[in-house]
C-alpha cells in the first residue's frame, strides 16, 4: 500500500517517526567516530549488533512473542543482516578512522537517490512521480547549501574510505527495498533477526582479527557503543521496518536528508555554532524535498500492491 492511502492522523504520526529515525541515525556518525578511537571497527560493529539484537530479543520475550522458526524467513534475515548491518556498518566504521563524521553524513545521505534509482531501474514497486524526482533534487541542493562547498574540500584525500561509505549507502538502499519482504511480521522480528545474524557473522571475525581481549577501550568509546547500540540501532531499526511498510522504501530513505539539518540544529543549540543565510535556505530545501517524497498528492488516493 502506498503512503497516499494513509489517513491524515496516521500520516502525521509516520512523518514524526521519520524525524525520530533521522535524529537517531544522524547521531550514529558521532557515536561511531568516538567509538572507533579506541575500539577496532569490526569489534565495535560486532558488539553493536550483539547488544542491539540481544536487547530486541529480550523485549520480544517480555511482550510474550516468539521469533519465527521458518528457515526461509531466517535466510531472509541473514540477507537483510548482510546488506543492512554487516556490510554498511563495518564499511562506515572503518571509513571513519580517517573520514570526519560530517563528511560521512554527507556521503551517506545519498541513500534516497540510490533507492530511487533502484526502484526506477529494477523493482518498480513504487510509482515514479515528478514530485519524487523533485524531492531527490531538492534534498541534494539543500544538503550542499547547509554544509557549504568548503566541506567537500577533503574529497579525494581519503578516496578509498569515501568510496567505502558510498558502497555502504548503496547497500542501505538495497536493504530498504529488500526489507519490504517482511510485511506481516512485527517490526521487531526482522530487526532482531537481522541483528542477531549480523552478530553471528561478525563475532568470529572480530575474535580472529582484532583479538578483543587485548583492547583497552576508553570510557567515551564504551558510552558511544552503548548509545549507538540502544538508540541508534535497536530503537532505530524497529522504527525503520515499520516505516518501510507505511511510507515505502524511497520515502523512508528520505530521512537521510533530515540527518544533516538535525545535526546542524544540535550544534546551534548545544555547541554555540552558527548558521549562514545560505544554510537556512538549504534547510528549507531539505524540508521541501522530504515533503515532496512523503506527503500524499491531492488527487484521489489509489491502492497499489
Amino acid at each position: 500500500m502506498t503512503v497516499s492511502t494513509l489517513p491524515a492522523p496516521s500520516l502525521a504520526r509516520e512523518i514524526a517517526l521519520l524525524a525520530v529515525l533521522a535524529t537517531l541515525w544522524g547521531a550514529s556518525y558521532t557515536f561511531i567516530k568516538v567509538g572507533v578511537e579506541t575500539i577496532p571497527p569490526i569489534t565495535f560493529i560486532a558488539a553493536r549488533t550483539l547488544i542491539a539484537g540481544g536487547l530486541l530479543l529480550a523485549i520480544i520475550k517480555l511482550r510474550g512473542l516468539s521469533m519465527p522458526r521458518d528457515p526461509v524467513i531466517w535466510k531472509r534475515f541473514l540477507v537483510q543482516a548482510c546488506i543492512n548491518s554487516v556490510i554498511p556498518f563495518t564499511l562506515i566504521a572503518w571509513a571513519e578512522l580517517t573520514v570526519d563524521a560530517g563528511l560521512a553524513t554527507i556521503l551517506n545521505s545519498t541513500t534516497p537517490i540510490f533507492a530511487f534509482l533502484l526502484t526506477v531501474l529494477i523493482t518498480r514497486h513504487e510509482a515514479v512521480t515528478s514530485r519524487k524526482v523533485f524531492g531527490v533534487a531538492a534534498g541534494i541542493v539543500g544538503i550542499s547549501l547547509i554544509i557549504g562547498l568548503e566541506a567537500f574540500g577533503g574529497l579525494g584525500q581519503t578516496l578509498i574510505a569515501q568510496l567505502a561509505i558510498v558502497a555502504a549507502t548503496i547497500s542501505y538502499a538495497c536493504a530498504a527495498i529488500f526489507g519490504r519482504g517482511f510485511k506481516g511480521l512485527d517490526p521487531m522480528m526482522p530487526a532482531a533477526g537481522s541483528l542477531i545474524c549480523g552478530a553471528i557473522l561478525l563475532i568470529p571475525v572480530s575474535l580472529a582479527v582484532d583479538r578483543p581481549w587485548t583492547i583497552a577501550p576508553s570510557t567515551d568509546s564504551l558510552l558511544a557503543l552503548l548509545g549507538l547500540s540502544v538508540f541508534s540501532t535497536a530503537l532505530a531499526f524497529v522504527i525503520y521496518f515499520r516505516l518501510i511498510h507505511t511510507l515505502g522504501s524511497v520515502s523512508t530513505t528520505s530521512q537521510a536528508y533530515l540527518r544533516v539539518p538535525i545535526g546542524v540544529g544540535i550544534g546551534v543549540l548545544f555547541l554555540g555554532e552558527s548558521l549562514t543565510s545560505t544554510a537556512w535556505i538549504g534547510l528549507i530545501c531539505v524540508i521541501a524535498g522530504v515533503a515532496a517524497m512523503t506527503l500524499p498528492s491531492r488527487r484521489k488516493a489509489t491502492v497499489t500492491h
